[in-house]
């Protein structure tokens, strides 16, 4: 059984949920799904150009999984872009609520 996954730090969100080929309807087009974490993988590395210890670190991951997390997101940009498939943009759920710890009674 796989462990679960811990959460991600994810400080952009998509202005849109989907990019398409021009000229085609959405309905007509296979979709391939990129995770909230994949494109910030993209955003930190590839658009601001931090470094793979730096971007992991604002991720909240190690440097090994922000590298299999980037891979995943370049294989799906690249293989929608190479077939002509719709890419989605899964939103980042929310996240979960700080618990209050109890002052201690003195």
């Amino acid at each position: 059984m796989a462990r679960p996954t811990c959460p991600r730090r994810i400080a952009h969100r998509a202005p849109s949920t989907y990019f398409k080929p021009a000229g085609i309807p959405l309905y007509e087009l296979s979709e391939i799904d990129l995770a909230a974490d994949e494109l910030e993988s993209l955003r930190l590395a590839d658009e601001q150009g931090l470094y793979r210890v730096e971007a992991a670190r604002k991720m909240g991951v190690s440097r090994q999984t922000f590298d299999r997390i980037l891979r995943r997101a370049r294989q799906s940009v690249a293989r929608a872009l190479v077939n002509g498939h719709a890419l989605r943009i899964a939103h980042p759920a929310a996240p979960a609520p700080r618990r209050r710890t109890k002052k201690p009674v003195q």
